[in-house]
Order: C-alpha cells, then sequence, then structure tokens
C-alpha cells in the first residue's frame, strides 16, 4: 500500500464525531443511536473501500465531517423508504417474472383488503363453530373450475412439486423423459427439486425423441412415479416425439403406478380462439384422468404466487397428510387473491384478468392506446427527444407460450443529450420507475404491458430523466 493510501485511511472522518454532528441536528429524535452508528460505520467503511480499490489515490478528496453527517443522514433517509416499489412493465414480457409475473385483479385486490383488516376465518368453520381448514376456502372453487376431485394450494409451484414427489415416490424412482429436465428461473432444475424430495431420478428415452416404450421399460419394482413436465421456457422443434399424457396414463394404471403432470403455467383459457399458439389447458389434462398435476397460480391463472396440485382424492388426501404441507403452506392473503382471481364462466376471466388481457387484446387496440400516449407525451415538447411508433412483438413469459411473438405497438425514444443505456438507467429513478428495453439503439416503450392509468408515470417519468 503507498503512503498516500495510509494518510487517506488514517483521515477518515471518525464515527463518534460523525455522530455529534448529527446529535446536534436532532436526529436520534427520529431513530435510534444504534441504526445512526450503524448507518456511520456503512458511509465510512463506503469511503475505506474507495480507498482501497482506487489505482490512483491522489485523485481521492475525503469529504469533510459534516459532509459525511449529510450522507449518513441520506442512508438513514433511504431505510424509511419503501424497497419493494411499484413499477410500469414497459417491457412487452406480460408474465415478467422479475416485475412480479401477474398484476391482480380488482376483485382479488379487494379481498386482500377485507382479509386484511381484520380477523377472518382462516381456520375456522362458521357452520359448525370449530376448528377448520384454511384450503377449503378455494377447494371447491378450484374444484368446480378444473373438473378436479381435489385440490391444495401451496406457496409455489416448485413447492408442489417437491410435495407431491416426496408424498409419492421418496426413497423411491421418478421415471422422466430426458428431453424433460428443464432449468427454470433463477438456476433451480427439475433433478435439484426432485433430489431435495428424496426421490431418485431415473432417465428415459432422449433429449428429443422418448417413446411409450422408453417409460415402460424404466418401470421396475423400485418405480413410485411417473412425471410428465411441461417445457415451460423452451420447445424442441424438428426430429422429435413424445409420449402423449394419455398413453402415460394407461400405462400407470397397468403398472399401478402413479402419473403426474407439472404443467407449469396452469392455463384455463382456449388460447388458440385468440389466435395464439394451442396451450394445453388443465381441464384437457385432468380429462385424461391422471392422478396429479402441478401448476404456478401467477401465471396464466393471473393470480397470486401460489402453488396449486389438482387430481384425484385419494392422491390428494395421502399428500394432504405430508408433514412437508404445513411448511409450504399459503397464508390468508394468498387465499383472499386467489379467491378473488378464480372466475369460473372463461369470458369474464378473459376482461378481468390482467394477464389474459393483455395476452388477448387486439393489436388495433393496442396501437389506438399507442397513438393516445404519443400524443400524449408529444405535447411536453421534450428537448432533444424524438418520438416515434413502430411495430413490434411483445412475448408471454414466465415459461409461457415460449416460441409465441404477440404483435405489438412500441413507443420509440431517442435523445440527443443521453445514449438509449444512460436513458433507460434514468427512466429507473422515479417514483415509480418505468422498465423499458433497448432495441436498436432504441429504448422502447411496449404499450401491451403499459395500462391507459400508467401514462402519467410514463410522462412523468421522461420528465425526470430529461431533467437528471
Amino acid at each position: 500500500m503507498d503512503g498516500r493510501k495510509k494518510e487517506l485511511l488514517k483521515s477518515l472522518p471518525k464515527i463518534d464525531e460523525v455522530m455529534l454532528i448529527i446529535e446536534k441536528r436532532g436526529a436520534f429524535a427520529e431513530t435510534t443511536r444504534s441504526i445512526v452508528k450503524s448507518a456511520c460505520r456503512s458511509v465510512v467503511e463506503g469511503l475505506r473501500q474507495e480507498i482501497m480499490t482506487k489505482k490512483n489515490a491522489l485523485d481521492i478528496r475525503l469529504p469533510e465531517e459534516k459532509q459525511v453527517a449529510d450522507q449518513v443522514m441520506e442512508f438513514i433517509d433511504s431505510l424509511h423508504q419503501y424497497r419493494l416499489r411499484r413499477v410500469v412493465n414497459a417491457t412487452g414480457v406480460i408474465l415478467h417474472t422479475n416485475l412480479g409475473r401477474a398484476p391482480l385483479c380488482a376483485e382479488a385486490l379487494a379481498r386482500i383488503a377485507d382479509v386484511a383488516a381484520g380477523y377472518s376465518n382462516l381456520e375456522f368453520d362458521l357452520e359448525k363453530g370449530e376448528r377448520g381448514l384454511r384450503y377449503n376456502h378455494v377447494q371447491r372453487l378450484l374444484c368446480e373450475l378444473s373438473g378436479a376431485e381435489d385440490a391444495l394450494v401451496v406457496n409455489n409451484n416448485a413447492a408442489a412439486v417437491l410435495l407431491v414427489l416426496n408424498t409419492l415416490a421418496q426413497g423411491r424412482e421418478a421415471l422422466v423423459s430426458r428431453g424433460e429436465l428443464i432449468e427454470i428461473g433463477g438456476e433451480f432444475r427439475i433433478p435439484d427439486v426432485m433430489e431435495k424430495s428424496g426421490t431418485r431420478l431415473r432417465e428415459v428415452g432422449t433429449t428429443n425423441r422418448t417413446r411409450l416404450s422408453d417409460y415402460e421399460k424404466g418401470i421396475g419394482p423400485e418405480t413410485g412415479l411417473i412425471m410428465k413436465v411441461h417445457t415451460s421456457n423452451f420447445r424442441i422443434v424438428g426430429f422429435t416425439e413424445e409420449a402423449e399424457i394419455r398413453e402415460l396414463v394407461a400405462l400407470g394404471k397397468k403398472h399401478d403406478v402413479p402419473v403426474m403432470h407439472d404443467l407449469g403455467s396452469g392455463c384455463f383459457t382456449e388460447l388458440d380462439c385468440y389466435g395464439l399458439e394451442r396451450e394445453p389447458t388443465v381441464c384437457d389434462v385432468l380429462e385424461t384422468e391422471v392422478d396429479v398435476i402441478t401448476f404456478s397460480g401467477d401465471k396464466l391463472l393471473g393470480g397470486p404466487q401460489a402453488g396449486i396440485i389438482l387430481g384425484k382424492k385419494d392422491i390428494l388426501q395421502r399428500i394432504k397428510k405430508n408433514p412437508l404441507n404445513r411448511a409450504l403452506r399459503i397464508d390468508k392473503l394468498t387465499l383472499a387473491a386467489l379467491e378473488g382471481t378464480i372466475y369460473l364462466r372463461p369470458g369474464k376471466a378473459v376482461s378481468h384478468l390482467g394477464v389474459l388481457r393483455m395476452l388477448t387484446e387486439p393489436v388495433s387496440d393496442v396501437s389506438r392506446r399507442a397513438k393516445k400516449l404519443l400524443a400524449m407525451l408529444r405535447k411536453e415538447r421534450f428537448e432533444g427527444l424524438t418520438l416515434s411508433l413502430k411495430k413490434g412483438f411483445s412475448m408471454a413469459g414466465g415459461g409461457a407460450l415460449p416460441t409465441q411473438e404477440i404483435p405489438t405497438m412500441l413507443i420509440s425514444i431517442t435523445s440527443k443529450q443521453l445514449s438509449p443505456g444512460s436513458l433507460e438507467e434514468s427512466l429507473r429513478r422515479p417514483d415509480v420507475p418505468i422498465i423499458a428495453r433497448i432495441s436498436d439503439n432504441e429504448v422502447l416503450f411496449d404499450l401491451r404491458t403499459i395500462a391507459e392509468e400508467e401514462y402519467s408515470f410514463i410522462r412523468d417519468g421522461l420528465k425526470y430523466a430529461m431533467s437528471s
């Protein structure tokens, strides 16, 4: 370490002296001494790291203690700001996992507010006046919607898969096609989930071709389950073959082995009626008499994060009795949101659920809304900004319809003052951040994922970006 760095390290502000300045400002009336001290340490440590990592120490100028006190106060103020915030999704990815997937419908939000405001009959049977089961609140709705004999809800689909595997095949083998050993977001892999469940993976077939005979050859004394996995976020095309779920169900019955289908997105709507790819619906799969299926609540169902398990009553009763079920159970707010999300009439679901509305909105309507927003932004006369409309494509996201490009209308933005990267970064800084995408040196707003009530956020976000 050179002499200049040693000198700078010795000159770092003293914690006690900075705290004394802050105390004189009356900050301790707003927060505790321990929080102020911790904030001082964080700020001073940041200065220390800057000294240690900077190549040329001659460029470093340490702030005065009053300036450090200002930084500490800013740090403390940031602790009181909400970290989880609303954002505008201008990316065109409808089920954007990083942005919270499905936005909840008005009914779900109302149910959450009503249930959260006071006590509820979460586990209380109002008719019998005794303890009840939390799952009963949505069990009947899910069964009516899907045609399943029984239903259970846990905290996400990975948990649902884990619970089913642990219940039906712990210590035994589960047969899975090699082409279905997928990795979902966050580097979570089906083989890893299986391992944690206590199930041994038995791969059958090849990456691109797995026949029914491959499953039959794999069945043995240690087989506890036949598992089919929706490939969600990718497709294998070309020289391919896969066993149909009906064939697997018949095979399972022949050998007295339960069959599970992890559907992933959990679609209840006939999407091909709206010009989209055909996605197997939950009802379609259950009609095959499969023993159990799992899927997410916050994808094509359009509800809160949840893992939904549907299937035959005897199988579901075994799963419900698994001690892991308690560790994976959902809370009252998730139940309330799910109850407000489930529509028994498909037509009403399309008009009320944001995900389905965005997926199925005609491109002519998207274009009309884009022109409305463009006119609104042009009225602001942003200096140095060029705004224009261009055609593009949205994506379903969330592992749903991975190859489907959905026609959309984009607002293209270029700036004389800011590079596309700098403009995109600045748009993420307002109170309601705008999350856009960059393509061909343009910042793009995709109107398919922007609601009309969010236009003012777009306008204010651009004002902020151009003034910062």
